[in-house]
């Protein structure tokens, strides 16, 4: 019988319509809305308490709890002896998947005749449930969610040069079954760390359920809904990984995040206080010390059930888990890019060429620490190593247009042509970055972003500044535009060099070369 649940005034009308109506058992659940089990319970436990009708005036609802509801072990009838179910077994049966208290309670009825009806059993069970820890009421199917989300505590990481102390995040993971816990440190709860405890966690455990149950953190949720929250695309390809479903708790919906407060709650209790007067010199040295204590808190035993977090899982939730997948998730991040001109986007200040049809469109980047990969409407289109070099290319010759014609709106001669039209310095400067290439093709963006500086700054001011660039062996658009942005271009030059050298080397072509290639 679950105290505080029933209304003391329902088992004072149930007396009332006992000793003042005379009405039989089924006509008093009737009046109630009641069953015949239940009202014979409330009447049993009348009896035992010795009440008689009209109760005592002075006899309040609180005392008659406390009468009929004692908190020692219930009493019975004399002569009558009930075996009480194994709650602790109930308890665990209830997080396997399909188990219900019904079929429980007919299994218990098997065994004993005359055992408990159906609603004094669970009553019975509801009680008892009752004195458990609040994190392990919360009743669980085995293998089916995993719990995630940050403590509120920090751990603070002393530098051992220059003594400032940093503050840690700390990452904590529970299993809703057996309350199996994770835990680690990470400097910040930002998207690369958020994936990377999650992998690190998924690695400990061995394994993955059906489903994680996020708070609506900013690293997983991008927008916080309560029925179509919007998860980050990272974290979204990395559930698909590991064939998981992430089911983010519903904002201003605390019984959804239950199980990991309660869960961040005794990690903080049992491994973050204990080492509260520790000094920490890096995020390794804190981590261990995180992780052995944790060993200890999973193998804790619990106050109430003969088992721990440790012998939980490994009976009961670790048989139904899915297997990892053969590799672990490489950390990845989405871009939006553009296709210039030149058929390549920009990826990190480095260009990567895409097939040349997709001039202008906008497509999604996809970067690992090792590939970089383009999407069209979900379709690659293009994968390239990834390069930390900036301002350079990553070109594929099939993604060129045949003989670099397909495109005609621009050309070598034409970026040449317009550039004599601010002087002989712009033209040679626009000659040299295209000759600089394997391909031209791969100098266009240079060119027209110089082409931009002479919209903004003047033909005149562009001429200054790419004489002043001529003293540069290899001038790029970032020489030019640095040199106008510092107006250097308007300080006269001590001594003026030739207009950039003629080259030599197999590379160089001149104005004749671009002609006859039209």
């Amino acid at each position: 019988m679950p105290r505080g649940r029933t209304p003391m005034r329902q088992i004072r009308e149930v007396l009332r319509l006992r000793f003042e109506k005379n009405l039989s058992e089924r006509q008093m659940a009737q009046a109630i809305g009641s069953g015949r089990s239940t009202i014979q319970e409330y009447l049993k436990r009348a009896a035992q308490a010795l009440l008689t009708w009209p109760l005592p005036p002075e006899l309040n609802d609180e005392q008659l709890e406390k009468l009929l509801f004692p908190t020692g072990p219930l009493k019975f009838e004399k002569g009558v002896s009930r075996p009480l179910p194994d709650f602790q077994h109930l308890h665990q049966e209830l997080k396997r998947k399909g188990v219900t208290l019904q079929l429980l309670w007919e299994e218990y009825q098997q065994a004993n005749p005359q055992g408990y009806q159906y609603t004094q059993f669970c009553e019975h069970y509801n009680r008892w449930a009752k004195t458990l820890e609040p994190v392990m009421r919360q009743t669980h199917k085995a293998g089916e969610k995993l719990f995630v989300d940050y403590a509120g505590m920090t751990m603070g990481v002393v530098d051992r040069q220059t003594g400032e102390v940093r503050e840690a995040q700390i990452f904590v993971g529970v299993l809703g079954a057996s309350n199996y816990t994770y835990v680690e440190a990470t400097w910040t709860q930002e998207l690369p760390n958020w994936i990377a405890s999650h992998v690190r966690m998924f690695a400990f455990i061995g394994a993955v359920p059906e489903l994680l149950i996020p708070d609506n953190l900013k690293s997983g949720v991008t927008t916080s809904h309560r029925y179509e929250p919007f998860l980050n695309r990272t974290y979204q390809e990395m559930a698909e990984h590991y064939g998981i479903a992430i089911l983010p708790a519903r904002p201003r919906k605390p019984r959804d995040k239950a199980k990991v407060e309660a869960g961040v709650q005794g990690v903080e209790r049992r491994i973050l206080a204990p080492l509260r007067n520790r000094t920490f010199f890096s995020l390794h040295e804190l981590n261990e010390a995180l992780w052995e204590l944790l060993d200890a808190y999973n193998q804790r035993p619990f106050q109430k059930l003969s088992s721990n977090r440790q012998t939980l899982f490994e009976t009961l939730e670790k048989p139904l888990l899915k297997p990892l997948p053969p590799q672990p998730y490489e950390y990845s991040e989405w871009k939006k890019v553009r296709v210039n001109i030149d058929y390549h986007v920009e990826v990190e200040k480095h260009y990567y060429s895409v097939p040349y049809q997709l001039i202008r469109q906008q497509l999604d980047a996809r970067l690992t620490a090792s590939v970089v990969e383009i999407l069209h409407q979900g379709k690659r289109v293009a994968s390239h190593p990834r390069s930390f070099m900036e301002h350079k290319h990553t070109t594929v010759l099939e993604h060129m247009p045949q003989g670099h014609r397909e495109y005609a709106e621009w050309t070598p001669m034409r970026l040449i042509q317009w550039a004599g039209e601010s002087g002989e310095a712009t033209r040679a400067v626009v000659e040299k970055i295209l000759a600089s290439h394997l391909h031209p093709q791969q100098g266009y963006r240079s060119c027209l972003g110089i082409m931009r500086l002479g919209k903004k700054y003047g033909k005149d001011r562009l001429e200054a500044a790419c004489r002043r660039a001529s003293n540069i062996p290899s001038p790029r658009y970032h020489n030019i535009e640095s040199i106008l942005k510092l107006g250097l271009d308007q300080s006269p030059l001590e001594s003026l060099q030739p207009v950039l050298p003629a080259l030599t080397h197999e590379f160089v072509r001149g104005a004749e070369y671009y002609q006859t290639q039209n």
